[in-house]
């Protein structure tokens, strides 16, 4: 669906923003393009839509290189949601979600029912919601609004930026499991930068790890954490973890006919029981020399995407 091929971009020229980047995204996935402040993930968001002019390289969309598109018909194909909500403040919400609608020449008849699809999908009353100002309606609700928005064209592609960074904890939460629950039965090709690895694993299919412009690692949350592919992500993956986690808070019950081939004690850190999960799917937990019970990879993915129901740890 999409293929980046050796991509870089430069701003000054005197550094890269985006290095040599090649990937495929296939039609239907939810990739997250993760890591710290000024990796390149956005920049990497933005060549795909030509709202950044990539340096070097080819960005293909369905086989046909993006610089061969009419930027509106691109566009058109690509839904963008941001961090700032930036709905239109003195138009309704019915106003905002039919604007795209309206330029790619929708009659008025069917605008308002794709509308009124659109906000129930959002879970939003139309006959409450449809005449309300984006001023009317709390922070949750707007962001809902603006990914409704994107979609309103019924583009392939969904494009988002940090698009529930600036929310509570309990609205990103929410709006998290929203958007699961959405792709689940719209199946776009999502594009999604963050810098929260717990909503990294939490939503993607895939994750992709990006450090000074390349990519560490692009694979499933379950091959990251077990398998890190490099010095980088291993540190960048324990410390996500690193401030919240204790061994004594995610011991399970070993079943009595299951036989644990390791064993480490309960005041091991993230690290060491990091590299035992690598090669096992539970690994038995032992205090003052005895095993007391087990923690299961499973389990550390769940603790990483809940994680963000208190806000995550930061990786800035």
């Amino acid at each position: 669906m999409i293929r980046f091929e050796e991509v870089s971009k430069s701003y000054d020229m005197s550094r890269l923003a985006v290095d040599s980047v090649s990937l495929e995204i296939k039609r239907g996935e939810f990739l997250v393009l993760v890591g710290p402040s000024g990796c390149g993930k956005t920049t990497t968001l933005k060549m795909i839509n030509r709202l950044i002019p990539l340096t070097k390289g080819t960005i293909w969309l369905d086989g046909k290189r993006i610089s061969d598109y009419p930027i509106h018909e691109l566009r058109w194909q690509i839904g963008y949601v941001l961090q700032q909500i930036a709905l239109f403040p003195h138009m309704t919400i019915e106003e905002n979600i039919a604007v795209v609608p309206e330029l790619v020449g929708l009659k008025k008849k069917d605008i308002r029912a794709r509308v009124t699809e659109l906000l129930e999908m959002a879970g939003l009353d139309p006959d409450v919601y449809r005449k309300r100002k984006p001023h009317e309606l709390s922070g949750g609700q707007q962001q809902r609004v603006g990914v409704v928005r994107a979609l309103a064209a019924d583009p392939d592609i969904l494009l988002m930026d940090e698009p529930f960074s600036a929310l509570d904890p309990i609205s990103r939460l929410k709006l998290q499991e929203d958007l699961l629950d959405l792709q689940n039965r719209i199946q776009k090709t999502i594009v999604f930068v963050t810098h929260d690895l717990q909503e990294a694993f939490k939503l993607g299919d895939r994750v992709c790890i990006m450090n000074e412009g390349k990519i560490e690692q692009i694979a499933t949350p379950q091959e990251i954490l077990t398998k890190p592919a490099s010095p980088f992500v291993r540190e960048f993956t324990a410390s996500a973890a690193a401030r919240t986690f204790s061994i004594a808070d995610h011991i399970e019950e070993i079943p009595a006919d299951l036989s644990l081939s390791f064993a480490i004690p309960i005041d091991s850190e993230w690290g060491p029981l990091l590299q035992f999960l690598a090669s096992e799917d539970q690994v038995a937990i032992k205090q003052d020399g005895q095993v007391i019970g087990m923690v299961t990879r499973k389990g550390i993915l769940h603790f990483l995407a809940e994680q963000s129901l208190k806000g995550g740890t930061s990786n800035e």
